[in-house]
This record gives structure tokens, C-alpha cells and sequence, in this order.
């Protein structure tokens, strides 16, 4: 076939692939034009009414205290210092309330499936009463039903001589870490790496031999025996600072604050009420026969639940627990209601009602909201991904 019989080629708008292209380029100009109009109509806006615009005002300094602050901050600190304290107090808060939330969801889970009537009734009551409450009458309850209404510094409910409970938090020695403490927090590392090696070693000899390696008691002798013991010979170097009542508080040592406590409270428990049914229903998706075999080859029921029915329901629980840590993470934003100075409050709260740049503001705090979302789906997508059954 020669030149002037080969087919012509059809217009580009009768070409499925350009045309596509085309309505594409089209789609992101309206888009690019739509968001380029919404930031220059606020900046016209602001700058009509006199508001700054930038992120200028970060290095000025607050003029506002912090009650709770993880790292050094003062009224003549910055609106950034102001950001890191909200963020480490977001962060904190969210870290603490998932721990706890696991191990009450885990066990409570595990506690609805029972054979013991009671046990599994009271577990039922326990998931279906607190999973239809709303968070923040429970976030109401802790604080303002059980912790406001303790007894004031000089009537502190003792427990011993060192720790202290009253209406302004839980009082208790802080240690003081004195020099050649830094080889006992060496010793600690070294152990951490110990039981990881230790916890690989014992599978692989499992999987080869069949034959189980007391690992959770290796390990827990080694965390606890390998610093004690550097800690001896460096002659155990740390103090305690015991708090003391002076005036109308105790001043010295540790303390957790009423706010503080409610929040991980009302979180954790909130939320392992529904991590619980998660739990439930991931052991009920592991067919029976999995735990008639165990019980055939003569494993003991616990070590069944532990080796054989929890690792192949992982698979099952795994996608929905990273919701519940995400909407924990997130509801973690309610802290404002107890003034818990959290990110939310002390951020887009304080700091925007005296800068006034909410856009600013605004936009910080929902990008730090949005990365620590994302870093847990990261982290459980790739817990989910080990999990996941190998085929061989």
C-alpha cells in the first residue's frame, strides 16, 4: 500500500487519548485558576482590613504562660516555641491514649469471647456502654465528676509518704538523673536491641524445631537486669526530688494534672470499646477447626489463643485498629474543652485570638493534624503488610 492510500489520520478531537488529554489540561487550568482565586481574594480581603499576612509572626514572642509544656517555654518565648509545645502535647497525649487503648480494647475483646458467663457479660456492659456515650460527656465525666472534685492540696489523699492525690493533679517523686547515668540509659538501649534479636532468634527456632523458648521472661529479665545491674556499679546514679506541700500546692517532684489525666482517660477507654469489637470480631473470622487442631496436638488453650487463634486475627483486625488510632489522634483535638493546652488550644487557639492570622494558623495546624494521620496509616500499613499471610 502505497502513501496516498494509507488511512487519514481523524481529527485530535476524535482521537480517545487526546481527547482525554485535553479534557485534563483543561480540568487542572480550572482548578489551578479556582485555587489562585480563593488565595488572592484573602489576601485582598486581609489586606483591606488591616490584618498581616506571612509567617513573620512566629519569631515574636507570646506573652502567655503554658501550664504543661514538655520542653522549655516562658512568656518571653516565641509563637513557634508556643506551636512545638502544642504539638509535643498533641503528640504525647495521642501516644499514651493508644497504648492504653490497645491493651484495654485487646483485652476486653478477647474478655467478650469467654467461656466464664460472667466475665464475657461484664465485658459486654463494659463495650456497650462506654462506645454509646459521646467522648466529650465522658471527657466531661473524668474531669469535671471524678478529678475536680478531690480534696484540695491540704486534705491530699496519701498513698505512703511520696504520692499525692488532690483536686490539682497526682503528685509523685521525679528522678533526678545524676553523672554516669548515661551509661544506664546505654545498658537500657542495648537491651531494647537484645530482646529484638531475641524475639527473631526463638521464631526461627520455633519454625526449625517446633520447640517454644521462654522469650517474655528472657526479655523481661534482660530490660529490667542489664541497666540495674550497670546501674550497680556506677553506683546507682539517680536521686529522687519528693514533692513537698508548701502554701496551697505542692511544689518539686512529678506531677500529672487533672486536665491531663482526663483526656488519656476518656480517649482510652472511649476508644477501646470499639477496638474491642474489632478484636472480637477478627478472632470469630479464624475458623474453629485452627483451634480444634491445636487443641488435638495437645497445646494448651492459652498458648492456642497466643500462637494460633491472635496471629491469623491480626490479619482481620489490623485495617480497622488504624481507624480507631486515627480518630483517636484526632479526637485528641478535644483537650480544648477541658483547656488541656494541646495544639488546638494553645495554637489555634491563644496564638490566633492575638495574632489574629488565621489562615496562617490554621493552615499550619491542619498540615500537622493531616502528617501525623498519615505517619500512623504509613506505620500500620506496613505492620499490616508483615502480617500478611506469605504464600510459599
Amino acid at each position: 500500500m502505497n502513501a496516498t492510500n494509507a488511512p487519514a489520520k481523524p481529527p485530535f478531537w476524535r482521537d480517545p487519548e487526546k481527547r482525554a488529554l485535553a479534557f485534563q489540561i483543561v480540568f487542572l487550568a480550572i482548578v489551578l485558576y479556582i485555587g489562585y482565586s480563593l488565595v488572592n481574594n484573602t489576601m485582598t480581603n486581609l489586606a483591606s482590613q488591616g490584618i498581616a499576612s506571612g509567617f513573620g509572626f512566629l519569631s515574636t514572642n507570646t506573652g502567655f504562660a503554658i501550664a504543661e509544656t514538655l520542653i522549655d517555654y516562658n512568656e518571653s518565648s516565641t509563637y513557634l516555641d508556643s506551636f512545638f509545645v502544642g504539638l509535643l502535647n498533641t503528640i504525647l497525649v495521642s501516644v499514651i491514649g493508644i497504648f492504653f487503648a490497645t491493651i484495654l480494647g485487646f483485652s476486653m475483646g478477647i474478655a467478650r469471647l469467654s467461656n466464664n458467663w460472667l466475665i464475657s457479660r461484664l465485658a459486654a456492659i463494659y463495650v456497650d456502654t462506654l462506645r454509646n456515650i459521646p467522648l466529650l460527656l465522658q471527657l466531661f465525666f473524668w474531669y469535671f465528676a471524678v478529678l475536680r472534685p478531690l480534696p484540695n492540696p491540704k486534705q491530699a489523699i496519701e498513698f505512703g509518704s511520696n504520692l499525692f492525690l488532690t483536686n490539682r493533679g497526682l503528685f509523685g517523686p521525679k528522678p533526678i538523673y545524676e553523672a554516669g547515668f548515661g551509661w544506664v540509659a546505654i545498658g537500657f538501649v542495648l537491651a531494647v536491641i537484645g530482646t529484638v534479636v531475641l524475639f527473631k532468634w526463638a521464631r526461627r527456632r520455633q519454625e526449625a524445631t517446633g520447640e517454644l523458648f521462654p522469650v517474655y521472661r528472657t526479655a523481661l529479665a534482660l530490660l529490667i537486669g542489664l541497666p540495674l545491674v550497670i546501674a550497680a556499679l556506677n553506683g546507682f546514679p539517680m536521686s529522687w526530688d519528693i514533692p513537698v506541700l508548701k502554701g496551697f500546692n505542692f511544689r518539686g517532684g512529678m506531677s500529672l494534672t487533672p486536665e491531663f489525666s482526663s483526656l488519656v482517660f476518656a480517649l482510652s477507654i472511649y476508644t477501646s470499646s470499639f477496638i474491642a469489637e474489632i478484636v472480637r470480631s477478627g478472632i470469630l473470622a479464624v475458623d474453629q477447626g485452627q483451634t480444634e487442631a491445636a487443641f488435638a496436638l495437645g497445646i494448651k488453650p492459652a498458648w492456642t489463643t497466643r500462637l494460633v487463634v491472635v496471629p491469623q486475627a491480626l490479619r482481620v483486625i489490623i485495617p480497622p485498629l488504624t481507624s480507631q488510632y486515627l480518630n483517636l489522634t484526632k479526637n485528641s483535638s478535644l483537650a480544648a474543652a477541658i483547656a488541656y493546652p494541646d495544639l488546638v488550644a494553645v495554637f489555634a487557639g491563644t496564638a490566633l485570638n492575638q495574632v489574629g492570622q488565621a489562615v496562617e494558623i490554621m493552615g499550619m495546624t491542619l498540615a500537622v493534624y493531616l502528617f501525623l494521620s498519615l505517619t500512623i496509616s504509613f506505620f500500620m500499613n506496613w505492620y499490616n503488610s508483615k502480617m500478611a499471610l506469605v504464600e510459599r
